[in-house]
């Protein structure tokens, strides 16, 4: 019988999106049912009840939750084609560190990037290019965190450099002035098909952020 994978999903989320390109890259071919968040479907209450957020994939009508887990479970069902994680055991620490580097320190201070103002938003943008600042340093002269291909650091950081426009033009700042090497392993990153067809559109995701902070009193 022929696996069925459904995902649960928004197109605005960086979370969503690494699922998304996680599937893309194994080429692997799924339902994708978008959520309103603001009127979260049964199917997401019945497959996440715990949390109720998305994504979720579901495969064989089994649920998988938290985008990370969801990435690694892909890479370790279809593990033939296009390998996530490294083989090497040392090496997958370290590249699940650095993911759980990016959800901690990248996801806390670009949202405080668009829902803080004055000084918060000064150290907001303070601790955002200082994460970077770090990921910089472990990418070093590696087309990618993974080495010479593509992997599973690549896929948790790449999600976020949709949402730099947005990043940028609230806190006022450059990514490039501070981090070029990083924002040229992005351009590296966007040449491939997966990555730019499985990310959200930049503007898309500014105008998206401006009526949140409209709808929650942000501005």
């Amino acid at each position: 019988m022929a696996d069925r994978v459904v995902l649960l999903d928004t197109y605005f989320s960086m979370f969503g999106m690494r699922a998304r390109l996680a599937l893309a890259e194994k080429g692997i071919e799924y339902e994708y049912k978008d959520e309103n968040l603001g009127d979260k479907s049964p199917l997401l209450l019945e497959m996440n009840p715990v949390h109720k957020k998305i994504p979720v994939l579901i495969h064989n009508g089994k649920p998988i939750c938290e985008s990370l887990i969801i990435v690694q479970y892909i890479d370790e069902v279809w593990k033939d084609n296009s390998p996530l994680l490294p083989s090497d055991h040392y090496r997958r620490a370290q590249a699940r560190f650095w993911a759980d580097f990016v959800d901690k320190k990248v996801n806390d201070a670009g949202r405080r990037l668009w829902t803080t103002k004055g000084d918060e938003l000064e150290t907001a943008k303070k601790d955002f290019i200082e994460a970077l600042k770090l990921l910089e340093a472990e990418l070093g002269e590696k087309p990618y965190f993974g080495g010479e291909n593509f992997g599973f650091v690549d896929v948790a950081l790449i999600t976020y450099s949709s949402w730099f426009y947005t990043y940028e033009t609230c806190g006022n700042f450059s990514v490039v002035e501070h981090c070029p090497k990083l924002m040229e392993w992005v351009k590296r990153c966007m040449e491939k098909e997966s990555v730019s067809k499985s990310l959200a559109d930049p503007k898309k995701i500014y105008d998206f952020v401006l009526f949140l902070k409209k709808k929650h009193g942000f501005e």
